[in-house]
């Protein structure tokens, strides 16, 4: 296919070439209907941007990069990363943007691939996931200068963008949920320690337990419904057996419901069950599994919109976007009486 040049979109627009340019590649210096002119004669042209003349110019990619250091099995089975990023490309597709999505082995990986991202201009800005405790992405991303944004805790995220869920607020809600069902014996089945929200749960359920006058026991893994069957099996078989248990994702909870069956123990008559996301996952369970509902769909559409607000100049800042609320089903109960 010939390629077509600025200067026949001009004739064709009646406009003059450097017009053009400010109009394809969204600069300002010529009116609202002049661009509008110009992008439906370059349409109707079939004309297509020149990738390498863009990035040497500044033109932006109209692309948005995310890295997962994350294993790949781990992406098909964990419902929230589906979830978000099925959020993210929706908001991106309205403004015709575009995510470079790569899934790396290590977090060493994951620095490098922003490195070279941002010496060859392949995206205009970044969004880092599963924010980690002293993240050593933090300083990087600032010293580049890419446009970033963190998905965690505002505390972790240094002075770049953030945009965070009150994991600490949803937690302490569960906990006296729980103790109000008369449950003391609570026990949590946590991700991976490193990560900046794992944390935040740790903190706030310890806490949560502590003002309550009880002890907090908490098994950490790897998020995998294989390592959440086997905290959850070391929980069942210690002394005292927990009456409650409380999970960081609805893939260890419903492995955690497996568990329960068969070792004998009814959900919810002896076992009170709670996940987290509150994914399909829990709906198909036997019994529905109760959860610390988010919207993680909506969480991945909301952080599009504020990396286009740092494309169009906003001031780096941390945005919460909602404070999960617990969802009722049928495998959480008040403690029977004895």
């Amino acid at each position: 296919m010939r390629h077509i040049t600025i200067s026949e979109i001009a004739q064709r627009a009646g406009v003059s070439s450097s017009a053009v340019s400010y109009a394809l590649n969204g600069r300002p210096g010529v009116s609202d209907a002049t661009r509008a002119n110009v992008l439906k004669v370059a349409e109707s042209l079939g004309w297509a941007p020149n990738t390498a003349a863009r990035m040497l110019s500044g033109a932006r990619t109209e692309t948005f990069g995310v890295v997962l250091t994350r294993p790949a099995r781990a992406l098909s089975v964990e419902p929230f990363y589906m979830e978000f990023l099925s959020g993210l490309e929706s908001a991106l597709g309205e403004r015709s943007y575009a995510l470079l999505l790569q899934v790396v082995p290590n977090l060493d990986s994951e620095l490098a691939t922003y490195k070279r991202w941002w010496a060859t201009r392949r995206v205009d800005g970044v969004v880092a996931l599963d924010l980690r405790v002293d993240d050593p992405r933090v300083p990087l991303l600032a010293e580049l200068g890419m446009p970033s944004l963190v998905v965690g805790d505002p505390s972790m995220a240094g002075e770049l963008t953030s945009v965070w869920v009150d994991y600490s607020t949803a937690m302490s809600d569960a906990v006296r949920y729980l103790i109000d069902l008369g449950h003391r014996q609570i026990a949590r089945v946590a991700g991976f320690t490193p990560i900046g929200h794992v944390r935040v749960r740790d903190t706030a359920f310890n806490q949560a337990m502590a003002e309550a006058g009880l002890a907090a026991r908490t098994l950490h893994t790897d998020f995998s419904g294989e390592d959440g069957a086997r905290a959850t099996r070391a929980l069942l078989m210690s002394t005292p057996r927990p009456t409650a248990l409380m999970y960081d994702n609805d893939l260890m909870a419903v492995a955690g419901l497996t568990v329960a069956s068969q070792l004998k123990i009814g959900v919810p008559r002896d076992l009170t069950l709670l996940g987290w996301d509150d994914s399909a996952l829990c709906e198909i369970s036997n019994p529905p599994l109760s959860a610390i509902s988010q919207d993680n769909v909506g969480i991945g559409a909301y952080v599009a919109q504020r990396m286009f607000g740092l494309m169009d100049g906003e001031q780096p800042a941390p945005h919460l976007y909602a404070t999960p609320t617990l969802r009722l089903r049928s495998s959480t109960a008040p403690l029977p009486s004895i």
